[in-house]
């Protein structure tokens, strides 16, 4: 007869962590979960605390996305875990792996009215693809696979765990079980790939539009093969920045979102034949960039399509992008280019070298947004990680700051939550430590999430956070004052970015003038620890973003 000491609760979700390779858990303790803190303590993962719950979340979701791995988030009961909704459904609209557990008053108690009864599963479901309780001492190891399971398959997304404090206390009858690896599948059916094939061949003006999983790492290398065969010109929403490699630069029409007011619209509007590679609709709506249906559309992805009235696929090539990638590499013919969309990509690398040299003709503080973008552009190296916040600011780097290394960028476009860029920073530092991270937000979404500067410095990470520093809620001011020729509700008092960084044992500095931003960011990478920027941002051009006029933002 055994006289082995029984396992808890709290063990087996600890060592299903430990199984599944999870070094770190991000989130704030309380009664109700700390039995699990208490056995993280003798663990192989970090547990790092942090400044509030919708962070611990909002970091766990950018583990996810740097990683393909969960990113996991831990709260207490009650205000604990509602605190985590906006960082869980950032994670599930953007695609972004992620596990949250959350504590609960015992399951004798959770259908009254006592100190923090929440029915959380009923709360978060709305915002996940999985959200359960281990409501049995038998149920703790299935209901954590699963969760796991349901995070990082297909498209990824949040998954929630509710944990009982009596579960977690009392014996568990359960062992913890291996999370089967996910199942590798093959191309798409020989039919689907053999019908698309014919539509593209056929195609006069056929044009790529990359989504959020065409920039796995993975699936870049195929879409970049296939651009090389195929000669198609292609667009990408901002969620799939890097996918496109610096040797198709010439064939990349720029990223889209938002509204259709750019080139890579220009190009959209124009096809016969759209072939979109890794995308949801919450990227970029269909409405919008496809108004006039007057495309078929090719739909490669691992799952069906949500169809509506402007997205309707032609063809689905289901099963794994880059394996049904590669397998229409062999089917496709390269496409000869008609004479006007050759025009379109010389003119289009014509106006982006001038726009580019013409940044320096900014040379006032505040300092035009151009003038940044260009001077960042000449900065923004292979080593180097951009997580950036929402805002007008976003949209400027989204449309004019190129890179070309698959998930280089982060770039929120889902949920467009307020507050991701420093967290997401914090998540970069992680797990890219021998890299540069630069997260940049404007002064309205920095304090969203500015208390994690402590976090960072506690950790002692060198992160550099640049903060676009104008006074208001831009964003919503531009589109308030196009609707209703006036604004409401915008406008915020000043921070002090330098004392704000000293009084959480950072460093802060001001960049002011467009000359000091390069030597800046670099004194700001050779200094040990976080370090804020503040930079005074002219947002004076900043209707032009919203204009409907293709050619205008490139001139």
């Amino acid at each position: 007869m055994s006289s082995a000491v029984p396992k808890i609760g709290a063990q087996v979700v600890v060592e299903s962590l430990e199984r599944h390779g999870v070094q770190y858990v991000f989130g704030i303790p309380g009664a109700k979960i700390d039995k699990v803190f208490d056995t993280l303590k003798d663990s192989s993962i970090q547990t790092i605390v942090c400044r509030h719950e919708q962070n611990a979340a909002f970091i766990a979701g950018g583990i996810g996305r740097l990683t393909g791995r969960a990113g996991v988030a831990i709260a207490t009961s009650g205000p604990g875990v509602s605190n985590l909704t906006t960082g869980l459904a950032t994670a599930n609209s953007e695609g972004d792996p992620i596990v949250a557990l959350g504590g609960s008053v015992a399951t004798s108690q959770s259908l009254k009215q006592i100190h923090q009864t929440l029915q959380a599963v009923s709360v978060l479901k709305p915002v996940t693809k999985f959200s359960a309780e281990a409501n049995s001492p038998e149920s703790i190891a299935e209901v954590m696979a699963n969760a796991f399971r349901a995070a990082e398959s297909d498209r990824p997304g949040a998954a929630f765990v509710n944990l009982p404090k009596d579960i977690m206390e009392g014996e568990a009858r359960c062992e913890v079980l291996e999370i089967p690896a996910s199942p590798t599948f093959g191309p798409g059916s020989q039919e689907s790939l053999g019908d698309a094939s014919k539509l593209i061949n056929a195609a006069k003006r056929p044009v790529i539009l990359l989504g959020l999983l065409a920039s796995r790492s993975k699936n870049a290398d195929a879409v970049r093969a296939f651009i090389r065969k195929s000669r198609i010109p292609v667009v990408g929403t901002f969620q799939a920045a890097g996918a496109v490699s610096a040797d198709l630069f010439r064939s990349f029409a720029g990223r889209v979102g938002q509204l259709d007011n750019t080139p890579g619209d220009e190009l959209l509007a124009s096809a016969d034949v759209i072939i979109t590679v890794g995308y949801d609709p919450v990227e970029y709506d269909p409405s919008i960039w496809n108004h006039a249906r007057a495309a078929k559309i090719v739909h490669i992805d691992s799952m069906r399509a949500d169809v509506d009235n402007f997205y309707s696929p032609a063809v689905e090539i289901l099963g794994d992008i880059a394996a049904s990638l590669t397998a229409l590499i062999e089917l496709v013919s390269p496409v000869i280019l008609t004479g006007d969309v050759e025009r379109f990509l010389d003119t289009l690398a014509s106006k982006r070298t001038l726009r580019a040299e013409d940044a320096n003709r900014y040379t006032d503080n505040p300092i035009h947004p151009l003038r940044i973008v260009a001077e960042l552009q000449k900065w923004l190296s292979e080593d180097v990680t951009v997580c950036l916040d929402m805002g007008s600011f976003h949209l400027w780097l989204a449309h004019f700051l190129f890179s070309f290394r698959a998930r280089q960028i982060l770039i929120s476009n889902g949920q467009q939550t307020l507050g991701v860029a420093l967290p997401w920073g914090i998540a970069s530092c992680l797990v890219r430590p021998h890299e540069k991270t630069l997260s940049i937000s404007g002064d309205g979404g920095f304090l969203f999430s500015a208390t994690e500067l402590e976090t960072a410095v506690r950790l002692k990470l060198n992160l550099v956070h640049m903060i676009w520093i104008d006074g208001t809620y831009d964003m919503v001011a531009v589109q308030e004052e196009a609707k209703y020729k006036r604004t409401s509700g915008v406008e915020f008092g000043p921070v002090d970015v330098v004392k704000y960084a000293q009084a959480f044992g950072a460093t802060g500095s001001m960049i002011n003038s467009p000359d000091q931003i390069g030597p800046q960011l670099r004194k700001a990478f050779e200094t040990a620890g976080p370090v804020l920027l503040g930079i005074r941002v002219d947002y004076r051009d900043n209707h032009l973003l919203f204009e409907k006029v293709h050619e205008r933002l490139l001139n």
